[in-house]
């Protein structure tokens, strides 16, 4: 408490900086995110963070080419159930594996990914895995794998456009009523600017996949329906949110976008419900602990965390905007673990520093705990009461104290509520209402908010003395945004400034960016597999035996590892060529 009121009296709220990220208790009171920022704001605000780890390239690109916030249109995915009756080929680009299937944001009611993908294996649509990585898919889906250059994703889906034009495959009516900029994007994909057509040929070379198999390919997809699929990984590399433009195009020329059963899924196989939720989510407004107003408006783009530590006073660019790096002196952090998800750790080591105060909130003695000046011993979900519930599910759980908390350690709302006793804001943070309260009074606003919809959920005894249970049966199937836009884009437009599909965005095109222009495009890059000075590419993609760094300390995840550390798989004649043999330590 006295290190918060020293750096808000000498340097002002937004030398605090805010950071919860990560996955945290999947309770609506005990989110970690929630908490600090409630906290935070009734002592005057923080400096924030914007977009996730997860996707935030495509958080950025999407609305600007479709007018619809990114979650939004990833929950409108096309669902298994139509593609199993309605599609031909499903291309998915970057897999989508079951490992990431087994987890859900919010938390998840039933584990149906797998019984929803056989279906669509039984329903003879063919499967293709684009990845470096051949177990992107299930092996029970028997997909045909073809291997693709690490980050050259975007070279392979131009290469399908251009065939699609070279042979007048492409859907001239759905590109006229549903797209604007095609014609400006056109001649960059035949060449007429660079003298680099974006061809099968070229293509491959790139993609190191057969020309031969590229025209096929696009032929097929525009044979019958079809669906494309990304997958978030994507767009964490340099340029990427070029995948999610490029494939949103593609799309567009194959013209199966608003079909049921066709178009693009944004996120299949990245966690369960997005893609796998269905048609039957919740109608209503799932009730949340109310993090209040943050006065402070300085905030970052949530991986830049080390350049703003490094670079206080320093400026970057920013979706058209320009931004102010402030000058961060202390750092409060509960839920997530940044020195697990963050890039290039050995530079976050450093700048992590610079701060006068670290505190964290933590219930594992994680790498981002060892780095603080205070811990705060927090306690687990079985310690706690809370209320399970999303927008992203159908299932609403009640999440009872199973055992008491372990040694000194408290929830993160106790802790709060202390700091904010000695700090002034107690009255403020907790509206006088003790935890199961706050629980009771977040599933009476979620009760309410649903019956508007003319959903009933039970009492809150009923509920708290059952089991979990699911509203599916009381919601419609829903119509998605794109399939209402396909229908009449007219009475449904798009967010965008068009109302339409931008292939060519205006907008963009005004930031002046050399690096993102006004239509999708490949960029060379200087770090690609096979370029002389990387041989090798590491592809650390989600692990099989936890979530992130949780359950590490579990014997799923200690089983798993070759003397400690983390298995890494490369291929045999790559490794002899190296003296590298199995089971061996390698850094």
């Amino acid at each position: 408490a006295e290190s918060l009121a020293r750096v808000r009296a000498e340097h002002g709220n937004q030398a605090i900086y805010g950071g919860s990220y990560g996955w945290a208790s999947a309770g609506r009171f005990h989110h970690a995110l929630g908490q600090v920022h409630r906290f935070l704001n009734c002592i005057g605000g923080y400096t924030a963070s914007v977009n996730t780890y997860s996707a935030a390239a495509a958080e950025v690109i999407v609305p600007h080419v479709l007018g619809l916030p990114f979650m939004k249109l990833v929950f409108e995915s096309p669902t298994p159930a139509d593609i199993a009756r309605y599609c031909r080929t499903l291309l998915l680009f970057g897999g989508a594996a079951m490992k990431n299937n087994q987890v859900n944001s919010g938390g998840i009611g039933a584990h149906t990914a797998r019984d929803q993908l056989q279906r669509i294996g039984e329903a003879g649509v063919e499967i293709i895995n684009v990845s470096p990585v051949r177990d992107d898919t299930a092996d029970f889906l028997d997909a045909r794998w073809l291997p693709i250059r690490p980050n050259t994703d975007v070279a392979l889906m131009l290469g399908l456009a251009h065939t699609l034009v070279a042979e007048g495959l492409h859907d001239t009516a759905f590109l006229e009523r549903y797209t604007v900029g095609f014609e400006r994007f056109l001649p960059y994909l035949l060449g007429e600017f660079d003298g680099r057509p974006k061809d099968a040929d070229w293509a491959a070379s790139l993609t190191e996949i057969p020309a031969a198999t590229i025209r096929e390919l696009a032929r097929q997809l525009v044979r019958e329906r079809s669906v494309l699929g990304i997958s978030w990984s994507l767009q964490r590399q340099r340029y990427g949110e070029q995948s999610y433009w490029m494939i949103t195009t593609l799309g567009a020329m194959l013209g199966h976008i608003g079909m049921p059963g066709g178009g693009v899924g944004y996120g299949y196989g990245c966690i369960h419900n997005m893609g796998f939720g269905g048609r039957r989510l919740p109608p209503y407004a799932v009730a949340a602990l109310p993090q209040g107003q943050n006065p402070v408006a300085s905030f970052i783009p949530v991986a830049r965390i080390t350049d703003m530590l490094e670079s206080s006073g320093g400026e970057l660019d920013y979706n058209g905007r320009r931004l102010t790096f402030p000058d961060i002196k202390l750092i409060y952090w509960a839920g997530g673990n940044p020195f697990h998800h963050h890039q290039d750790l050995h530079r976050l080591r450093q700048a992590w520093q610079k701060p006068d105060t670290v505190i964290v909130n933590e219930s594992m003695w994680t790498a981002t705990a060892r780095h603080a000046d205070i811990v705060f011993p927090a306690t687990t979900m079985l310690e706690r009461n809370d209320l399970g519930a999303s927008g992203h599910d159908a299932y609403v759980t009640p999440m009872r104290q199973v055992r008491q908390p372990y040694a000194q350690s408290r929830n993160d709302y106790d802790i709060f509520t202390a700091l904010a006793d000695r700090l002034g804001a107690k009255d403020v943070f907790t509206e006088g209402r003790d935890e199961m309260q706050w629980v009771r009074h977040l599933y009476e606003t979620t009760r309410r908010n649903a019956a508007a919809k003319g959903i009933t959920l039970p009492e809150f005894p009923v509920f708290w003395a059952g089991e979990q249970f699911s509203i599916e049966d009381q919601v419609e199937d829903a119509r998605f945004s794109l399939e209402l836009f396909r229908e009449d884009p007219q009475a449904h437009p798009l967010g965008t400034p068009s109302g339409k599909i931008e292939i060519f965005s205006a907008t963009i095109a005004s930031f002046g960016y050399d690096d993102c222009i006004g239509h999708p495009c490949w960029f060379d890059r200087d770090e690609l597999l096979g370029s002389g000075r990387y041989p090798l590419h590491l592809v650390s993609n989600q692990p099989r035996t936890r979530l992130h760094s949780q359950y590490d300390h579990g014997v799923t995840s200690r089983e798993a590892k070759i003397q400690g550390r983390e298995a890494a798989r490369m291929n045999p004649a790559d490794a002899a060529a190296r003296g590298i043999g199995s089971g061996q330590v390698v850094r």
